[in-house]
């Protein structure tokens, strides 16, 4: 079951679902991409053809945040709920621990994503993170051939990627031909979070209100994605909805 807003199919998957399917593809081995919707990186989409294109494209696409929830409903549909990655990374480190998978991080400055695997490692007793890398690096060139090999011979069964919209989705996009890795995930600044670079501010506001922890914690660089961004999509899903023939 999914809903669709802007035209981006949403996964309609709760947090065990998610966790699940994944599961299945990482197990059977097979080549998927997931990646995630919120209302900033809805905002970026409608102005961005090819960040559209390919989030139309994930194998599973699912809500980040609870304004994309509140989308839904805007326009008479249906969403269980936000996962945001700080969140559900440590579910996700416990089962890939249970199962024995091998687990890739590449994202963030120097050191945050080695940070982050410490943190989860931690965590999560027996958990394999088999590389890590930052997300500054050419983008082509003997230096990311050399990226792309790291990983290869890192023999991963799933790479987490997190480098911000529209960064993160143009490298996969661009490199999954080459990525041997079976299931690649889209995951934002998680690591910024879980290495604690970043202070997602208290518990009780972002396990209600994220943008407004976040706005927060970060006012100087993030106002204008919540403040002006925020009331665009809004407007974005009125239109929608008053558009819709029901």
């Amino acid at each position: 079951m999914r809903a669709t807003l802007q035209g981006i199919p949403v996964d309609a998957v709760t947090l065990d679902g998610l966790l699940e399917r994944v599961g299945g593809w990482v197990d059977a081995h097979a080549r998927r991409t997931v990646g995630y919707v919120n209302v900033h990186v809805l905002n970026v989409a409608a102005d961005d053809p090819a960040l559209t294109a390919f989030l139309r494209g994930l194998d599973l696409c699912y809500a980040d945040g609870g304004g994309v929830v509140l989308g839904a409903r805007i326009t008479g549909q249906q969403l269980p709920g936000r996962m945001t990655g700080a969140d559900w990374i440590y579910d996700l480190g416990a089962l890939a621990a249970k199962r024995g998978w091998r687990l890739g991080w590449l994202g963030g400055e120097p050191g945050v994503t080695t940070k982050a695997a410490e943190v989860l490692t931690e965590r999560c007793p027996g958990l394999v993170v088999a590389g890590t890398w930052h997300g500054y690096f050419p983008r082509e060139g003997p230096e990311h051939d050399a990226l792309l090999a790291e990983i290869a011979a890192a023999n991963l069964d799933l790479l987490l990627v997190g480098m911000g919209t529209p960064i993160q989705e143009r490298w996969v996009a661009a490199a999954r031909d080459r990525l041997e890795v079976p299931v690649v995930w889209c995951l934002g600044a998680t690591a910024d979070f879980v290495s604690g670079k970043v202070d997602r501010g208290p518990a009780w506001l972002h396990q209600n209100q994220e943008w407004l922890a976040r706005l927060i914690t970060e006012p100087g660089r993030l106002w204008r994605r919540y403040l002006i961004g925020n009331p665009r999509f809004l407007g974005r899903m009125l239109v929608e909805r008053f558009r819709s023939p029901s």
